[in-house]
């Protein structure tokens, strides 16, 4: 049996059920960011609180980057939500979706 076998109405509903399929199955993919532009951002938008270098010094209100880094690898999704959607105490710098790519790549490149 090949697609011309399918009637006009039942060729959609296959369709919609092998993309439903394909996408429930595939687990879920960020873009790369770029580490360097992630530290420049973290430089300017959290190092009043963190400690962004690693090995750095800071203020102890926030977790350094380190350490965020290294309890959230390699996809960092705590860090991806709280940047998303801060909540306080942590301010809201409305980042762009490209910006917060940008952070969690830096903050992969601490994991390592």
């Amino acid at each position: 049996m090949n697609v011309y076998d399918y009637s006009p109405i039942r060729l959609p509903i296959v369709l919609m059920v092998a993309c439903v399929y394909s996408s429930a199955s595939a687990p879920p993919v960020w873009a790369a960011g770029d580490p360097a532009r992630g530290h420049t951002l973290a430089q300017t938008w959290c190092s009043s609180c963190h400690t962004i270098e690693r090995g750095g010094t800071g203020k102890d209100s926030a977790p350094p980057f380190a350490s965020i880094a290294a309890r959230g690898k390699p996809e960092q999704r705590e860090a991806r939500t709280f940047l998303n959607a801060p909540h306080p105490p942590m301010p809201n710098f409305n980042l762009a979706r490209s910006e917060i790519d940008d952070i969690v790549a830096y903050l992969n490149s601490l994991a390592n």
